[in-house]
């Protein structure tokens, strides 16, 4: 797993240096707020930014992906923390922390990444977009809040402005990152105008030395794993579902491919090296993965750059670093949203199938409105998987044609649990006739419903007198209906008769 190809290190070397200079910059307030968020101090989540970004670039993260404290995992702490106080929940978060990677180690073992194949692409869509308005959103405080200025929109617009235009300056336009160019201008114009606008070290009091070793000060007893446990599982649900669905953006993004299953465990390491040296639990980070790809990050350098340069920052840099307005941050963030949305969702509504739109939409509306990955997740697969039932159960037809000694049925489709009525329906069983075929060689038996609705079929003409054959079924059907169905068990379909 450490093992990495030597590609993914040395062959983007500049690129990804610079990227990773950006990244630590857009980091620093994210994973102060993130804390916050939480109800923990501020270096408890530039900690765990730290140790999670240097060690999924170690432990085989997927290239080019930045890994830290999220917003998606901070919500699911904070009443946690608030249950048990500032120090002791701090001190169970940790805990938490360390089995949150366990179960994500566990579970990338059982290669639960496979299971991304039921997150349709209207799904993921949804979930792009909706965490491009969640970003977005989180910005609105810094510009509409209670150190309101114009000064601030100003450095936001220029901000902007310097992120786009600059790009297209001949010759130096591709030398360095837009987003790099716009904190560095930003920040010397605000202290040689002595511009008084809020700055990073107005987010929260950053830490003065480095993490360490330590081990959680809590009862190591069954009783503290009944207390972590519910909020370790949700944490590792939700950060790998976001740090899959991240992994899915960036390999359209750079047109690569990434082992899903190395990256759970990569995640699942990263968290309980966070939760040893302080940290709180991270995944992977849409917003820093775009910003890193857009400022040209590919490798593992990125990330690894970003992680140790963030500590060096806010340890050693911090009068440096305190001085940066947060406009400049803002407006690198506002860059996010723009380029992480997907635009073309809202012009093809007209184009894409109804159901396609409902399923992005309420996608989008649920992880907007709990602010939590998984519910939307959940509610768009759930409403994916009920519109496709329902379009694969129209597909099943019955054709129906009269016999020398009575009636012929011949299924073309797919029979199960909604589209079972449907088969049981196309059959005339007020019809008088000695003999019934079915023919079943153009259909597949999926479920016990589909079985249940054939013995139905075949026991009601067999009331009636008829003499039932059923032929065609292929292989799989015939071992689920030899396993499940009673029409050809005369003891089974005693009890059944019995029954009425």
């Amino acid at each position: 797993m450490l093992i990495s190809p030597k590609v993914d290190w040395l062959g983007n070397i500049r690129a990804d240096i610079l990227a990773g200079t950006v990244v630590a910059l857009a980091l620093i307030p994210e994973a102060i707020a993130f804390s916050v968020m939480a109800g923990v101090d501020p270096k408890v989540g530039l900690y765990a930014s730290f140790c999670i970004a240097v060690i999924t670039a170690i432990a085989g993260g997927r290239p080019g992906m930045i890994s830290a404290a999220t917003g998606a995992m901070a919500v699911l702490m904070a009443d946690f923390v608030k249950d048990y106080g500032a120090e002791l929940g701090l001190q169970y978060l940790l805990v938490a922390t360390l089995l949150t990677g366990v179960i994500q180690i566990i579970l990338g073992v059982l290669r639960v990444d496979r299971f991304m194949s039921f997150v349709s692409r209207s799904v993921i869509t949804g979930f792009v977009n909706a965490l491009a308005i969640i970003i977005f959103m989180a910005q609105l405080p810094e510009v509409t809040g209670d150190n309101f200025s114009l000064d601030i929109y100003l450095f936001v617009a220029a901000g902007l402005g310097i992120i786009y235009l600059f790009p297209l300056i001949p010759k130096i336009g591709k030398l360095l990152p837009s987003p790099l160019v716009c904190i560095i201008t930003l920040s010397v114009v605000a202290v040689s105008l002595n511009v008084s606008i809020p700055t990073v070290s107005d987010r929260g009091e950053l830490p003065d030395q480095l993490p360490y070793f330590l081990l959680p000060s809590v009862p190591w007893t069954l009783e503290t794993l009944w207390i972590i446990l519910p909020t370790s599982m949700a944490l590792a649900i939700v950060g790998l579902l976001e740090s899959l669905m991240t992994a899915n953006i960036v390999d359209e993004l750079t047109d690569t491919k990434s082992d899903k299953g190395r990256e759970c465990k990569a995640q699942g390491i990263a968290n309980i090296g966070a939760g040893l040296l302080g940290g709180m639990a991270g995944c992977a980070m849409i917003g820093q993965s775009v910003i890193n790809v857009k400022s040209g990050g590919r490798g593992r350098l990125s990330s690894l750059v970003a992680g140790v340069f963030l500590m060096c920052l806010v340890v050693f840099l911090d009068e440096w670093l305190s001085v940066i307005p947060m406009a400049a941050l803002v407006a690198v963030m506002f860059m996010v949203c723009i380029g992480t949305f997907d635009w073309r969702s809202i012009l093809k509504l007209k184009e894409h199938p109804f159901s396609t739109n409902i399923v992005m939409l309420a996608t989008v509306i649920t992880v907007v409105g709990t602010h939590n990955l998984a519910w939307g997740v959940f509610a768009g697969v759930l409403l994916a998987s009920l519109f496709f039932a329902n379009k694969i159960s129209h597909f099943m037809y019955v054709l129906s044609e009269p016999t020398d000694q009575g009636r012929r049925y011949e299924v073309h489709g797919q029979v199960f649990f909604n589209s079972a009525e449907r088969f049981i329906n196309a059959f005339d069983f007020k019809e008088v006739v000695s003999k019934i075929e079915i023919d079943l060689s153009h259909a597949h038996f999926w479920d016990i419903t589909a079985v249940s609705a054939l013995d139905k079929v075949v026991i009601k003409y067999r009331r009636e007198g008829a003499e039932v054959e059923v032929i065609g079924l292929n292989k799989a059907s015939e071992t689920i209906v030899d396993r499940f169905g009673v029409h050809d068990k005369p003891e089974e379909i005693d009890k059944v008769m019995g029954g009425h």
